[in-house]
């Protein structure tokens, strides 16, 4: 493993990280590894956080609503003459 040391971090910067150490319940160097990572997508699924807001879909969920919304993929041709 390598160190790395940062320098000149803007105080909100470095309360914000000390706020989220906070929350986490971890070390400072953890918190921030964790949210390179993250940030990064390294070692994980890179991600917008859409998924954490909206949630997801299990395989029969989205087969019904492929199903609900198949109606709509048609075109109608009487409304195209």
């Amino acid at each position: 493993m390598k160190t790395l040391t940062i320098r000149n971090v803007p105080d909100d910067l470095h309360e914000a990280l000390q706020r989220e150490r906070s929350r986490r319940g971890s070390s400072l160097n953890q918190t921030v590894v964790d949210l390179l990572r993250q940030r990064l997508g390294v070692g994980m699924t890179r991600s917008n956080g859409l998924g954490m807001l909206a949630g997801g879909w299990t395989d029969e969920e989205f087969a019904r609503f492929c199903e609900a919304v198949e109606p709509f993929e048609r075109i109608d041709e009487d409304l195209w003459r």
